[in-house]
């Protein structure tokens, strides 16, 4: 089916289901298209690239994870970050911040429990009652804000609730919840074309059945679930040797095409993202998939030599973006060269994290505002292109 079929069909689903329907769908998710400004890109897979499909240009994201729908709403403090800024819209002071360094897109982790109402979340504190629809029209509202502003979003299934505990933990693998889940945020964002979806943030261990050993899963567990996978993440055993059984990658694809959704999906592989050796071989059948890879300098695939050995030529094949990059070194050799070698190799990047932590190295900003720490003057520098391109290769 072509790209342009497939615009065709999602676009016929949205008029067919009646004004009513979808205006349901649409306030669940607090959503709509935004106000003026410019407009976000639209970007669908051809081959092995993203392309804006209103202008038919190559497509790479450049941009921020902006962190907090992922914990916060699990801890009982609030719905994001957004709850604790000052000024009369934060959301929108955000948003233009982002932008005006020069990103494209920005990455929201988004927490299950939250998003679905289920092991009790949202949290809700002495001051303020917190509900599934206000959590999700917080997600929604924050979309339309960053498409608003020109910016591409990437809705990312993160975390959950923890067991017994007002706190989030990362899952390890999909459940069935995760079915839900995607089927109800694709369900919301179909008729966003400047919404993209990550699958799942960190594909990781499992428990062995015999023994509790944990182990990766292997790359067919990957695509069609049924492996045990622990309940939290780094737990051996967890909460008395609890698992459940994984969801594969191919059942998410499938639930948020049956949702009516057509947008591009990210996958990413598995060692939380940082594998991506047998990606190209088992992804499931589906022509708008991205391959998605995590850096933070001690996974799987963390020097020039992988990188060039394996995830240049699945880019050479499909569009390749990190999704989360997290330097050990913010201000080292090794991030400079990276950067050089995914501009080589038009591999985008969404780099960790859009934050004011002063005590975090990779924290892009200090203070209030958007004043760049350090790192966030690399990076910065990045997407400008600025002619003193610190993200150079360094000179042999």
């Amino acid at each position: 089916m072509s790209l342009v079929t497939r615009w065709a069909l999602a676009v016929a689903l949205l008029v067919g289901l009646g004004s009513g329907a979808a205006a349901l769908t649409l306030a669940d998710a607090g959503a709509g298209q935004g106000g003026g400004g410019v407009p976000a890109p639209r970007p669908v897979v051809d081959h092995q690239r993203l392309v804006d499909s209103r202008t038919g240009r190559e497509f790479v994201p450049r941009g921020v994870t902006w962190s907090s729908f992922e914990y916060a709403c699990a801890q009982g403090w609030g719905l994001s970050m957004l709850d604790l800024a000052p000024g009369a819209d934060p959301a929108a002071d955000e948003a233009a911040s982002i932008a005006a360094w020069g990103a494209t897109t920005v990455r929201l982790p988004l927490n299950q429990d939250c998003w679905l109402g289920t092991r009790g979340a949202p949290v809700s504190d002495a001051q303020d009652e917190r509900t599934t629809q206000d959590y999700r029209a917080a997600v929604g509202g924050f979309v339309d804000t960053l498409n608003s502003a020109g910016l591409v979003v990437v809705l990312d299934l993160h975390s959950r609730k923890r067991l017994g505990a007002d706190e989030y933990v990362s899952l390890t693998m999909p459940d069935s919840e995760s079915l839900v889940f995607w089927s109800s945020v694709a369900t919301a964002f179909r008729g966003h074309p400047s919404v993209l979806f990550e699958a799942f943030d960190s594909p990781g261990s499992r428990t062995d059945a015999a023994d509790r050993r944990v182990l990766e899963p292997t790359w067919l567990c990957w695509r069609d679930g049924g492996c045990e996978a622990p309940v939290e993440d780094g737990d051996a055993p967890p909460h008395g040797g609890l698992t459940f059984p994984a969801q594969g990658m191919d059942r998410i694809v499938r639930a948020i095409r049956d949702a009516g959704a057509p947008q591009p999906i990210l996958l990413p592989g598995l060692a939380d993202g940082t594998d991506l050796t047998h990606w190209r071989e088992l992804a499931p059948e589906d022509d708008q998939l991205v391959a998605a890879f995590h850096l933070d300098g001690t996974g799987a695939c963390a020097d020039a030599r992988c990188w060039d050995s394996v995830v240049a030529p699945l880019a050479d094949v499909v569009p390749v973006v990190t999704t989360d990059l997290r330097p050990t070194d913010p201000r080292g050799g090794d991030l400079a060269s990276y950067l050089a070698w995914s501009r080589r190799h038009q591999v985008g990047t969404l780099f960790w994290v859009w934050a004011a932590h002063d005590d975090e190295p990779v924290s892009l900003t200090r203070g209030s505002g958007s004043t760049p720490s350090p790192y966030g003057e690399l990076v910065r520098s990045f997407f400008t292109g600025s002619t003193r391109k610190p993200w150079s290769e360094p000179s042999r």
